[in-house]
């Protein structure tokens, strides 16, 4: 007897059936997903990556640092508002680290979705860069001026960028973070600071070779698939794949230059050229003769002057030195401080003024040079100036600002000669109000006024001389009722209408911190798991504040380049290697003295300016500012490593602390309304919190050789909200 009707298979047995969790280890890698009671051995359980364990460590941090440096390099590259927001980048990076260590022992790990979320990253800012459009005029975005731009609005962009950015991080600071609880606290620690290290020694090296992009993007997928290993899963490798291809087409597909401060392109019409920076409408590149009359006015207010030395701060392409030659002038320093603008002037401009023998080109900073210089000028002449991007991730601080305070001012008129000799600036001054700043700003460091020249599209030019009966102008500037009072070595936001944050900034900072706060609570768990380790959370806020204030103080003395500004942020990262060496090996009986130690120290920063070591030559100036510098930062690491030794769950404990760190990120916009001298006010006082709310820990310590790693299944963090 047949059955015509439908026929049905039995079910497949429980052999035979592809449950969820092997289905999403074959697409993430085997073991992403951890069944519960199952110890975790670091970003995948033992035997998955090639690496042992301290070097999985150390390669894990190099890249978590390398990707935070190129995610700030990266994005403010693409989108206009991160050239003056890139502490956003800082504040998700560090967010984003926070949680994943605060996630160190959870059951679902989230490290295989790391180049999942880095590639959606970079896709979304491919997709919808933020450019300024060109309107057709001569038009350069200029401090706080209007421009139209491509892309969403700000609004849009800087939460989306700041929310993914933390993901990224976030996914990364968990492998991170599940390898770190495998060791002792100090242990892990100084593998950490040693893998970080070579991050940035690698990113610097290729800031030095002006590498593109897709070189980042290389060295990020091999070293991912290197941590891989045998547990790599398919969603990975493809992933892997896409970021290669997302940045190796950007390389190919366009004529951008990438030098160590911005992504430069430029488009040729006719005989000139127009060179962007990140996005945005720097210079053109312009025959000599068919320059504005602007370019020639201080020429024509010293029509006696002899022009035998004459200095260009912000040579850029080459125009300014091409006219200074065709008017005549000796012998030119051209100081610019972007080696790849300089090449291109070098290449393309046509009236070949760097290969002019009368022009000796210094690629520098230009405060920088005119500390050093002992050159008497007949002219100095600061040529529009403007970098349109900031010194580094975790300031406020522009390329020029110190080009445009008070004692720059003092500093340029002591170069120059006595009997005529002529300093001007000119720039796109979009806002009346700056115009008349740096005015008055001349007016104090010279005792009269200078002559003010307006040309269209709001380009001025202010000159004046020493002695100013050899001044010829037409025009002095007229002193209005109100004038902003000059920037200041400590306070120097020249595009800063006094002495405030602006709102947009307060909006923005409130925002993140809301979102963190809902972020951390409903990702990590409850707030009840740091309170223990609270005082690590103030040595956090106060040790970015610090590092903060060193890179620019650094940068007063030193120059506000790139490399200056690598230097010294591995020099505080080799400040604290050696702090966790010490404490390794050293065990302070009383480690309130450490306290006492730091507050002495911060006196001193306080007591000796930066400004102050400005009149020494180099190297005294470079053994003191080092000294005074690096000593709060090496007691600060000793304070933070005799009591990080003892943490139950380090984990947890570094996770506080990095989020300490982005409070500290975003106190550090107080700088725009007391200066960043006060920043050490600020350190001190969190300091002391940090002494008050850790007092019950500041007992005798144990020797550290009598300590264990902590168990793997130790203290798991729920994910999931009360």
């Amino acid at each position: 007897m047949t059955n015509d009707g439908p026929t049905y298979a039995p079910p497949p047995s429980s052999a035979d059936r592809l449950s969820a969790r092997e289905l999403l280890a074959l697409v993430l890698g085997r073991d992403a997903v951890q069944a519960p009671g199952v110890a975790d051995g670091g970003p995948w359980p033992a035997g998955g990556t090639l690496l042992p364990p301290p070097l999985q460590l150390f390669v894990l941090s190099f890249l978590m640092l390398f990707v935070e440096l190129a995610l700030i390099r990266w994005s403010g590259a693409l989108v206009i508002f991160l050239s003056y927001f890139s502490n956003f980048v800082l504040l998700g990076s560090f967010l984003g680290i926070g949680i994943g260590f605060l996630r160190a022992r959870s059951r679902v790990n989230l490290f295989p979705w790391s180049p999942v979320a880095l590639a959606l990253l970079i896709l979304f800012v491919r997709a919808f860069p933020v450019e300024v459009i060109r309107s057709g005029h001569q038009l350069l975005f200029f401090g706080s001026g209007t421009f139209h731009a491509s892309g969403p609005p700000p609004w849009v962009t800087l939460p989306v960028v700041f929310l993914a950015v933390a993901a990224v991080m976030a996914t990364i600071g968990e492998g991170v973070a599940r390898t770190f609880v495998r060791f002792r606290p100090l242990d892990a620690y100084r593998l950490d600071i040693a893998g970080s290290i070579a991050g940035i020694a690698a990113f610097s090296l290729l800031s030095f070779l002006d590498a593109k992009p897709v070189v980042w993007a290389l060295i990020v997928a091999l070293v991912m698939l290197l941590l891989f290993g045998r547990r790599v899963g398919l969603l990975q490798v493809t992933a892997v794949v896409a970021l290669v291809m997302l940045l190796w087409s950007e390389s190919l597909s366009s004529t951008d230059i990438w030098s160590p401060y911005y992504r430069i392109s430029y488009t040729k019409a006719g005989d000139q050229y127009a060179v962007n920076v990140n996005g945005i409408p720097h210079q053109n590149i312009i025959p000599a003769r068919k320059l504005q009359l602007v370019y020639s006015l201080p020429y024509q207010h010293a029509p006696g002057n002899p022009l035998n030395n004459v200095l260009i701060v912000g040579a850029g392409t080459g125009d300014d030195v091409a006219n200074a030659l065709l008017k005549g002038a000796k012998h030119i320093d051209a100081v610019e401080i972007d080696p790849e603008l300089y090449q291109l002037g070098k290449r393309l401009n046509p009236d070949h003024p760097y290969q002019n023998p009368r022009v000796s080109v210094h690629i520098n900073d230009g405060r920088a040079f005119l500390e050093r210089t002992h050159t008497k000028y007949d002219m100095i002449l600061f040529a529009l100036p403007d970098s349109l991007t900031l010194v580094a991730g975790q300031s406020s601080l522009r390329l020029e600002s110190y080009l445009f305070t008070l004692q720059a001012m003092e500093a340029a008129k002591a170069h120059l000669n006595p009997g005529d000799g002529l300093f001007a600036m000119y720039n796109y001054y979009r806002t009346t109000w700056l115009r008349d700043r740096l005015a008055d700003t001349l007016e104090v460091a010279y005792g009269h006024a200078p002559c003010a020249d307006n040309e269209g599209f709001s380009l001025s030019m202010l000159s004046i001389t020493v002695n100013p009966s050899v001044m010829h102008c037409s025009t002095i500037w007229p002193r209005p009722a109100n004038v902003v009072p000059p920037a200041t070595d400590d306070h120097p936001f020249v595009y800063l209408d006094g002495n405030s944050i602006p709102s947009l900034y307060l909006i923005t900072l409130g925002l993140i911190l809301l979102a963190s706060i809902v972020l951390v609570r409903t990702v990590s768990g409850p707030y009840r798991r740091m309170s223990g380790y609270l005082d690590l959370f103030f040595m956090g806020a106060a040790f970015l504040l610090l590092e903060t204030k060193n890179i620019v103080q650094f940068a007063l003395l030193f120059g506000t380049t790139w490399f200056v500004n690598a230097l010294v942020t591995a020099g505080v990262l080799v400040s604290v290697f050696a702090a966790v060496e010490v404490s390794r090996h050293v065990v302070f009986r009383r480690p309130a003295l450490l306290y006492a130690a730091l507050l002495a120290a911060l006196i001193v920063a306080w007591a000796v300016p930066p400004s102050s070591l400005l009149s020494l030559s180099p190297l005294p100036r470079f053994v003191l500012a080092v000294i005074i510098a690096f000593a709060p930062i090496f007691l600060a690491n000793m304070v933070f490593a005799q009591r990080f030794r003892d943490t139950a769950d380090s984990g947890t404990a570094f996770g506080a602390n990095l989020l300490g760190a982005m409070v500290g990120g975003i106190l550090e916009y107080a700088s725009l309304v007391v200066g960043y001298r006060w920043l050490l006010v600020f350190v001190a006082v969190l300091y002391g919190l940090a002494f008050l709310t850790g007092y019950r820990h500041l007992r005798i310590a144990g020797p550290i050789a009598a300590r264990t790693p902590q168990p793997a299944a130790q203290s798991r963090s729920s994910t999931t909200s009360p």
